[in-house]
């Protein structure tokens, strides 16, 4: 189950672009499966400045606590509020209900240099 609209990283965050110039970023099917269950979700203030390639939060499940990595540099303009009370989510909908925070990239073009669907595929099923 990967959809094929969505820009992967190596990390198993997922980006899609909303047509505003923003992004919005969490984890694959791939990543909350292995992970478990979700128990509690930390995410940067919006405003926050994040860096391609560095942890923007963390996932705890009830194995394991995990950093989210940003996929792209720019400033958080929404977290998803939901999450503070059903972490759950990501596990029920990782690319719908259960979506992280939402990005200004300060470089848009910096989406097309993410994994592509196909690539994203080659890469979970080795």
């Amino acid at each position: 189950m990967i959809p094929e609209d969505l820009r992967y990283t190596a990390e198993h965050e997922w980006v899609a672009s909303d047509g505003s110039g923003h992004v919005r970023v969490g984890i694959t099917h791939y990543a909350q499966d292995a992970l478990g269950d979700i128990v509690f979700v930390e995410l940067p203030d919006e405003g926050t400045e994040v860096q391609a390639g560095e942890s923007l939060g963390e996932i705890e499940s009830t194995k394991s606590v995990s950093e989210i990595y940003a996929p792209i540099s720019g400033t958080v303009v929404a977290k998803n509020g939901t999450l503070a009370d059903e972490p759950e989510l990501i596990n029920a909908e990782p690319y719908a209900a259960g979506w992280l925070v939402e990005i200004a990239p300060s470089d848009p073009a910096a989406v097309d240099d993410l994994l592509d669907a196909a690539a994203y595929r080659a890469l979970t099923e080795n």
